[in-house]
């Protein structure tokens, strides 16, 4: 009957509970509907950020010089424009046609191998836009129809062009892992209706987490693009383990009875393994950088909404497929593998050695990892059009490294000595600020002039110049030169110029045609000068500076800069770049990798400790699981290959939550076992029943992160796929062939350091009618009606329905009492009223829950019950 309660054993409310979900199915089939439609709306309504050093803590250089910078300066948009393939006049008429486009303020080109080179010509082209307005981006199209026919390859800053590759890529990738997975599931499953039921479900909740990543605002482009991916890999253990509950249980209960008795069971069990993936990741959300809190939080809520879809709406998927998944069944394909338990038993005491003393080399060789902080050493498996673009540029015309010094504005003079030591540094091509840039004859834009310099300059008259001068002095309030002469009144060019042309603007002064235009012109160039490189309290220099944009030297020199302005500034002096940015990730690193491994190993542990109620199991498990991660990246160091930092920091935390559950999954079938089995018997069926479970979660996971370190074109998602797949692999490969040899020989360990957490004791007594709920230990005189599972010391006489009543020998019973904590005089009653005792109930120590005693039954209840 479809609204008959299940007869099966479980707790009652849980029952309850569970019994709902599956009743009220198209409530949640309507709610996961209505979710999955706005999601897919909201979709486009989530921010993805782009830049690495956004993610930078506060108290970093390069964060505290780019938000001073976006206060106090403009940033012109700009793009470099490669064209191959031309004569290098073909190159200047296009520079002269590029120059005329609306939007375009200067192009730089010139007959030197900076701008033509090897029949190339290089264009550094400045908009007349600040780099975030939209203006930029139409006039960069623009751009890009005019040279449609040429040669061309172009690299900029502007727009998403880089996380819109990178997003195709990761929905190409997507698409291969749900092969992978469908191929999986269809190998691992016992009927070929299993696999929509999980796929619909995971499907859901990978909508639902994409759609409401909008309610943090921003995330970053590392977490758009891998966490489905992730999702999928790290949360179908949840649907497999439901689903093969319900099977269990189907196998004597109709469907309906089936999906609540299984779901019931299937909650706590889930919830723990869930766990251990949601403690590494919380590890990340310790990180200084960012980036770690970021995809940390994106992906716990994935793991969240997932558990959500696994217990709301999957419960309801299962009846709907419930027919179909009995009539769909097929052979199973995973074998058996006794041959593992056996080599376990047989090496038991030459493989732990053997580990303990790889895992301390691992340890060693992966402290030495070749840790990066830029792209500008990765190499990625594939490249772009945009990457494609640089390397050409690069090798035709070199490369680049600029950055930003930011120094306290007002005083020329100082900028102007700062720029010429900057100069004469070996590491300097050059520098450029106010002080420095040529304005007309020879004469810098901050050079100060009389007078009669300045009107020589514009061929201006002397007497017009003086009134000037004169209107100068009185706006900047120093009336004492306006009185007492001019001749020796200095103004810097560019103040002078910009308060000419306001003058000329205002009416007050009006020139010749051609010194119009002229000052036109000046004030055009000056002000575009002006805003790029001098704030309110700030200037800025542009240094140009021959050295890699990651090395110990560039590092080095970047400390160097702040010695040279501080012999002329003691205020803010703030130096930025890309170099900076890494000099910076470089600094925190050190920080956040002690936190992530610390972090994620005691959050690990202390779900380990409340699973195994023993402290030797968790300590072995998490060495496993560490000197997984070690010898993991030992791998970069002894292949000497280059490794994004984010890469490290990201999978180790991850390999730690979520490759555990694999050891996990063997160490509790071997202590359950191990309870009615001799070691080698109890560790080849270990390894028979969780090999299904293993391979079906570890081919997933690997497959997803070898697949994304293969087909990724940016250095951050590729270091995270090809770590996080051989980590898998290496895990997988540990937990098989390690630890089942480090469970037996650690079998004693285990024993020894197993604990029981007790709760008080209130001891409840009473004569009469009673009625006794939960687990007891004492005495009981009288006559009991209920379910028993108890060893007990005394006489017995009574009917024993739907069970058997045996006499124990003394050793019968002290391995009895070992496994179910039972003393003298004790007995274990559960589930009195229900009579039943859920199937994989673990032993509980009798001390841990209070018997309720309710005196208040009448004899005809107790006369119904019996």
């Amino acid at each position: 009957m479809e609204n008959e309660e299940p007869k099966k054993n479980g707790n009652e409310a849980m029952l309850k509970i569970c019994a709902f979900i599956v009743d009220k199915r198209n409530l949640f089939f309507l709610l996961f509907g209505l979710l999955m439609i706005f999601s897919a709306v909201a979709r486009g309504w989530v921010n993805v950020e782009n830049s690495m050093s956004y993610y930078l803590p506060g108290t970093t250089e390069t964060k505290q010089g780019l938000d001073l910078m976006e206060q106090e300066f403009m940033t012109y948009g700009t793009c470099k424009v490669m064209v191959a393939n031309v004569s290098y006049e073909q190159a200047d008429e296009l520079c002269k046609q590029i120059e005329e486009q609306n939007g375009v303020f200067s192009v730089g080109f010139d007959d030197s191998e900076d701008h033509y080179n090897n029949g190339s010509a290089l264009f550094d082209v400045t908009f007349n836009y600040d780099e975030n307005d939209d203006a930029c981006l139409t006039a960069l199209d623009t751009l890009k129809e005019s040279l449609a026919g040429y040669d061309m390859y172009l690299t900029t800053s502007l727009g998403d062009t880089q996380s819109e590759l990178i997003a195709n890529e990761m929905n190409v990738i997507s698409v291969i892992v749900a092969i992978i997975v469908l191929t999986v599931l269809l190998l691992t499953s016992q009927a070929y209706a299993e696999v929509p039921v999980l796929i619909l479900t995971f499907v859901s909740s990978a909508i639902i987490q994409m759609g409401t990543n909008f309610v943090f605002g921003t995330i970053s482009f590392v977490s758009n693009s891998v966490t489905i991916v992730l999702q999928l890999a790290l949360s179908v253990d949840y649907a497999v383990i439901f689903l093969n509950r319900y099977k269990e249980e189907h196998a004597t209960m109709p469907a309906r009875e089936a999906v609540i008795v299984a779901l019931s069971k299937a909650i706590p069990e889930i919830s723990g393994s869930s766990l251990t993936t949601i403690g590494g990741l919380i590890a990340m959300t310790f990180m200084q950088y960012k980036m770690g809190p970021d995809m940390g939080i994106v992906l716990i809520k994935a793991i969240i909404l997932s558990l959500l879809s696994v217990f709301l709406l999957m419960p309801g998927i299962i009846m709907l497929f419930a027919n179909l998944m009995d009539h769909s069944k097929h052979k199973n394909f995973i074998p058996d593998i006794p041959f593992v338990g056996k080599f376990a038993y047989a090496t038991r005491y030459i493989i732990p050695p053997v580990f303990l003393a790889l895992i301390i080399a691992g340890f060693f060789i992966s402290n030495q990892c070749p840790y990066v902080f830029g792209y500008s050493k990765l190499t990625t498996p594939l490249q772009n059009d945009v990457q494609i673009a640089e390397q050409l540029q690069k090798d035709n015309f070199g490369d680049t490294n600029m950055v930003a010094l930011v120094i306290p504005s007002g005083n020329y003079e100082y900028e102007k000595r700062l720029l010429k030591d900057l100069e004469d540094c070996p590491e300097v091509d050059s520098a450029m600020g106010l002080a420095n840039i040529e304005a007309m004859d020879g004469y810098m834009l901050t050079d100060r002039l009389t007078p009669r310099q300045f009107s020589e300059l514009l061929n201006l008259d002397y007497e017009v110049a003086e009134l000037i001068y004169t209107a100068y002095a009185v706006n900047d309030e120093d009336y004492a030169k306006a009185v007492n002469g001019l001749s020796a009144y200095k103004v810097p060019l560019i103040d002078m110029f910009l308060f000419l042309y306001q003058e000329v603007d205002e009416g007050y002064v009006t020139l010749e045609p051609d010194l119009q235009k002229e000052l036109d012109d000046a004030y055009r160039q000056m002000t575009f000068a002006k805003n790029q490189l001098q704030g309110e309290d700030n200037s800025r220099m542009l240094v140009y500076l021959n050295l890699p944009e990651e090395s110990e030297e560039t590092f080095a020199f970047i400390d160097r800069m702040h010695e040279i302005a501080g012999k002329y500034y003691s205020g803010t002096k703030l130096v930025v770049g890309e170099s900076v940015s890494q000099y910076d990730l470089q600094k925190t690193f050190s920080r956040d990798n002690n936190v992530v491994n610390i972090v994620s190993i005691l959050a690990v542990l202390v779900v380990l400790l409340f699973t195994f109620k023993s402290a030797g199991m968790p300590v072995l498990l998490i060495i496993v699981i560490q000197g997984s991660i070690w010898i993991n990246f030992s791998v970069p160091t002894i292949m000497k290959n280059d490794l994004f930092f984010m890469s490290y920091l990201i999978v180790s935390s991850i390999q730690m939550g979520a490759n555990i559950d694999y050891a996990i999954v063997i160490a509790s079938r071997y202590t359950e076992l191990r309870k009615s089995m001799g070691r080698r018997d109890s560790i080849v069926d270990t390894m028979n029943l969780s090999f299904p479970t293993i391979v079906t979660s570890g081919t997933m996971l690997a497959m997803s992160g070898i697949l994304i370190g293969k087909m990724t074109s940016d250095g951050a998602i590729y270091g995270i796929g090809q770590c996080l797949g051989r980590g898998t692999l290496i895990s997988i490969f540990i937990t098989m062939f390690v630890l089942p040899q480090i469970l037996l020989v650690g079998d004693k360990i285990i024993e020894r350091t197993a604990f029981i957490m007790n709760m008080p004791i209130r001891t409840k007594s009473g004569s009469g009618l009673m009625r006794v709920d939960g687990v007891v230990r004492g005495r009981i005189n009288g006559t009991v009606t209920g379910t028993m599972h108890a060893i007990i010391r005394g006489n017995v006489s009574a009917y024993v329905e739907a069970g058997d009543m045996r006499e124990l020998t003394e050793e019968e019973a002290a391995a009895l009492e070992g496994s179910q904590n039972e003393t003298d005089g004790q007995a274990l009653l559960s589930d009195v009223e229900q009579n039943q005792v859920t199937e994989n109930q673990k032993p509980l120590d009798i001390q841990q829950l209070e018997p309720d005693i309710v005196p208040q039954h009448t004899e005809q209840e107790v006369q119904d019950h019996e």
